[in-house]
């Protein structure tokens, strides 16, 4: 729906159906913005709304409208959007509530938005429940309440599910330029990916932030990652809510390891989309992205005239992947020249104040904090809110080091409020990112660091069928196998008879478990180091009625665990992780989506706290990564080739030797 979305949000004329204060807002605010199209209000009743003549029905207008805020009752709206969509008109923003959102507590709702979409047909709709759209660029706007919207020539688009939330946003004094701000309410016909991939082919849009409650439909978003990257305008997330879904399986330590986000992370991370945590940072993300794009690297340095202030943001980036590389030759060269020999040269670098107030030197010196070797420069100047006079100084040394080096370059206040709009204002217009609280800042570099090219190969999506079926061990490891998994030599068997005659046919010493038990180490079932001559005695302690035999295997270096849980939501989360009885308590795991590459398993692996372990810890050796590597795909290929079926798998302990991985406790779960 990209052609007739912008029609939409780039419209020629605008019609606003009712008369209600919330009508009325749409067309002052549109008078507030110097929209230049043609406002058509429509009202069975009235003559004049907001100094604008009124149609009585909507096919008394002199066309088909381009937008339409459509501002009556649920019943109404659907009859209203029925005869737009006749009509030919762009789009319309439905802005009544109590369609799906309000099921709950009305049967009806579910059903009207049907109607609501069958009326719609082809013609493009936000909402319902829904506050609509801000174009700061053209000054259209279908929006019922106040904004803090100015007109810009460029800037960011921001989505929301969240009308609230948008109208908090649009009221940021950050100096961010704002070009779009849509809100998606039910997203009942076009949703969030589908809005934003629309946007992408505005050329004035740098940047879009994503405020995302449910992604929806999972191939929407890659198809608007794919179009971003290829358009090379960033995004950054804002990700809140979590997938109840995932947790639902319960058999496995995979369901409770993988928790209720970690899908939706290992999905963003598969889409290139970094993620924050809080508006500000999402905001600060955002000016960063509009000047200058995505980071390189996380290599950044800092600047500044206190000790204290140095230290702190040292501190503060410890963690988040960022770091501040060595001053070279040429850059304590460079800062010789301008600071003498009474400072010392690091990064971060306390100039202390030898040279404030002279612009030049304080221009030379902060210049020779960028480089080839620095992705972001940050000069910390904290603007009083008393006497700021002299520090007009920092607002055009900064100024002047963008325009003399082209680099990256950011003012960053400590304190959000120790940055007045009208300077920070002012930065942006000249390209200096002006950041508003040194996490903030920090945050911001470590998004726009992380953007990266979409995984082109898509999500595996799963079946719904209930995975009521939990296969024994001995099952599981057979399917598993018949996939490439390695799994020692084991025999299933009943009765002291056949555990006798297999200790006789395997080679000890032998892991005897209980079969039919979900975690057999709470319940005293796996018994280790078994000779044959004790292996009856043994299997009648377990107690089972039946018992599995097998090999044990010898020289592991370190025991993992390899999970895939099934997430209606994400697709088939992919859990790697520290694995053993106490992997619930080391909680060292990293998720990914199938299907993964051999290459983003072992990335996946590397990030583990006991990836040294894996790569050999002090002398000994380490294990052999392509054959974990061969065992998770292994894996994976089962899930892949099950996918309507399956709802959970789990190998705790892959055993991990310095030559082979072996599967030695397996769980299947499916339909």
């Amino acid at each position: 729906m990209t052609k007739t979305l912008t029609r939409l949000f780039q419209p020629k004329s605008i019609a606003v159906i009712g008369g209600g204060a919330w009508c009325q807002q749409v067309i002052r605010q549109c008078e507030r913005l110097e929209y230049e199209g043609a406002i058509w209000p429509v009202h069975p009743k009235a003559d004049v709304i907001s100094g604008h003549a009124v149609f009585q029905t909507i096919e008394d207008l002199p066309s088909a409208p381009d937008a339409v805020f459509i501002g009556i009752n649920r019943h109404a709206t659907i009859e209203a959007v029925a005869a737009l969509s006749q009509m030919g008109a762009g789009g319309a923003v439905c802005f009544a509530s109590g369609f799906s959102e309000a099921a709950a507590e009305d049967d009806a709702g579910d059903d009207l938005q049907a109607q609501l979409v069958a009326a719609a047909g082809e013609m493009p709709i936000l909402g319902p429940n829904c506050y609509g759209f801000v174009n700061g660029l053209d000054g259209a706007l279908l929006w019922p309440d106040q904004h803090g919207c100015t007109r810009v020539e460029k800037g960011v688009a921001i989505l929301t599910q969240s009308s609230n939330i948008a109208i908090n946003l649009t009221m940021q004094a950050r100096g961010l330029p704002i070009a779009y701000v849509v809100t998606c309410g039910n997203m009942a016909q076009t949703t969030q990916a589908e809005i934003a991939a629309s946007l992408l082919d505005d050329p004035r849009v740098t940047a879009i932030g994503l405020h995302i409650e449910g992604f929806k439909d999972l191939r929407d978003w890659e198809a608007l990652a794919a179009k971003a990257w290829e358009k090379g305008v960033p995004l950054v997330a804002l990700k809140v809510g979590a997938s109840e879904q995932a947790q639902q399986a319960t058999v496995s330590h995979t369901a409770s390891l993988a928790g209720s986000d970690a899908g939706a992370q290992a999905f963003l991370d598969r889409l290139g989309i970094p993620r924050v945590q809080a508006l500000p940072d999402l905001l600060e993300t955002l000016k960063l992205l509009h000047c200058y794009g995505p980071m390189p690297d996380g290599a950044i340095a800092s600047i500044s005239c206190s000790g204290g202030e140095a230290s702190l943001i040292a501190d503060m980036a410890v963690g988040t992947g960022l770091d501040f590389p060595k001053l070279t030759d040429g850059q304590k060269t460079h800062l010789r020249d301008a600071l003498g020999p009474m400072v010392a040269l690091n990064n971060p670098l306390d100039y202390h104040t030898y040279i404030w107030r002279d612009e030049p030197a304080m221009t030379k010196a902060w210049s020779g904090m960028t480089g080839d070797n620095i992705s972001m420069t940050f000069s910390i100047v904290d603007y009083p809110t008393t006497d700021a006079t002299d520090w007009v100084h920092a607002t055009n040394a900064a100024l002047a080091v963008r325009a003399e080096t082209g680099a990256r370059f950011g003012i960053a206040a400590t304190l959000p409020e120790l940055l007045p709009q009208d300077v920070a204002q002012t930065l942006m217009e000249g390209g200096v990112v002006p950041f508003m609280g040194l996490r903030e800042a920090l945050a911001a570099c470590q998004a726009a660091s992380n953007i990266r090219k979409p995984a082109e190969a898509p999500v595996c999506l799963p079946g719904e069928a209930d995975a009521e079926r939990t296969l024994s061990e001995a099952e599981s490891k057979d399917a598993l196998a018949a996939h490439g998994l390695v799994t020692p030599q084991n025999r299933s068997v009943s009765g002291a008879d056949a555990v006798a005659q297999a200790a006789a046919e395997l080679r000890p010493p032998f892991a005897i478990k209980g079969v039919g038990l979900a975690h057999k180490s709470e319940h005293a079932a796996v018994r280790l180091e078994i000779q044959p001559e004790d292996a009856v005695l043994v299997a009648q302690e377990i107690g089972t009625e039946e018992i599995l035999i097998e090999e044990m295997i010898t020289g592991t270096v370190t025991e993992l665990l390899v999970g895939v849980v099934r997430d209606p939501a994400h697709g088939f989360v992919l859990t790697l992780g520290a694995g053993g009885v106490l992997t619930e308590v080391l909680r060292d795991t990293t998720s990914l989506l199938l299907p993964a590459s051999a290459d983003e398993i072992k990335t996946a692996l590397s990030q583990l706290k006991i990836a040294p372990v894996l790569a050999g810890y002090r002398g000994k050796p380490g294990v052999d990564m392509d054959a974990v590597a061969a065992a998770v795909t292994a894996i994976q290929d089962y899930v892949i080739a099950n996918a309507d079926s399956v709802g959970e798998v789990e190998v705790n302990p892959l055993l991990c030797t310095p030559d082979r991985a072996v599967a030695v406790d397996a769980l299947i779960r499916k339909a």
